[in-house]
């Protein structure tokens, strides 16, 4: 079902910039390129991989389909779609609007005192896209196409998935900078409780995309958010989970009691930043990794 004008005015309210004629693709402001143009902090991407927060695409072309409706995803699941029988626009055509979108939603920094003029200057060409505002960009029949467009363009490429398309994946030509992941459960039990899948074989579906993750020549992340009292157990099978599929990286970060998750749960259930580092620790230790840096302001860990 389409998105409705209620749907439209909402997202708009929060920061969503929408762009084509098809209506699901979307950019949006980072809180951390915000911080960066004003010197007040940078994201965890920026410490870890070298991504420049203030040159950071953050879009989707996907932003009401997915196959999960996750307790702690920050965005509104009641819009969620798990099939695409829309028509959709060209990768050109979004990735032209979204770059525009965002020099509009920053043209107010440029009045900004306390704005970096370097910076500033920057932000209007983005160089890397972060393919991961809302829903599951695998979903959109042209992903190939996007990352294609992307590159063309020189831009770095940060795609994350929820692993429910392992053929998608499989047959990706063109492959992102980085793929990430998620892997938010350590049973299938607890993955249905917690992502909720919409779809059938959604554990076994994710199990097949991890198997795959090691044949990619891009660099590969295994994303875990951590829900207190949820996901926070049987680091045993995660590390196991982590051993098999083999990615460059393991971030573990912070469930944050943001957005329409607040709906959901509590706000006891936001891990403390010792609290990830400690089941980090606990994790790289039953699977031979090691924690080589870490952001207190986003609550992540980063294993190798």
């Amino acid at each position: 079902m389409p998105l409705t004008i209620h749907d439209f005015r909402d997202l708009k309210k929060k920061g969503y910039r929408f762009v084509g004629s098809k209506n699901h693709a979307a950019a949006k402001i980072c809180h951390w390129t915000k911080k960066s143009i004003v010197g007040e902090g940078v994201c965890y991407k920026e410490k870890f991989y070298g991504i420049e927060s203030h040159r950071c695409l953050q879009m989707s072309p996907s932003i009401s389909f997915c196959h999960h409706k996750c307790l702690f995803c920050w965005r509104d699941i009641s819009i969620t779609e798990t099939e695409w029988n829309e028509e959709y626009d060209e990768p050109a055509d979004i990735i032209n609007g979204c770059i525009e979108a965002q020099k509009n939603l920053l043209c107010g920094f440029f009045g900004n005192p306390n704005s970096d003029p370097k910076k500033l200057a920057e932000c209007k060409e983005p160089n890397n896209a972060a393919i991961s505002l809302a829903g599951e960009p695998m979903l959109y029949p042209l992903i190939d196409d996007l990352l294609a467009e992307f590159k063309s363009r020189d831009f770095t490429t940060f795609l994350v998935s929820n692993g429910l398309s392992p053929s998608r994946l499989e047959s990706l030509e063109v492959e992102p900078t980085q793929l990430y992941i998620s892997l938010d459960a350590p049973t299938q039990e607890i993955y249905k409780g917690l992502c909720d899948p919409q779809v059938e074989n959604g554990w076994e579906k994710l199990n097949e995309s991890l198997d795959m993750l090691s044949s990619f020549n891009s660099r590969t992340v295994i994303r875990m958010t951590c829900v207190k009292d949820y996901n926070m157990s049987h680091p045993e099978e995660y590390a196991r989970l982590i051993e098999r599929s083999n990615p460059n990286f393991v971030e573990i970060k912070a469930y944050m009691y943001v957005g329409n998750s607040r709906k959901r749960l509590e706000f006891s259930n936001m891990p403390r930043n010792q609290d990830i580092h400690d089941f980090a620790s606990s994790i790289a230790e039953l699977c031979g990794r090691k924690i080589v840096n870490e952001s207190r302001e986003s609550r992540v860990v980063l294993l190798e």
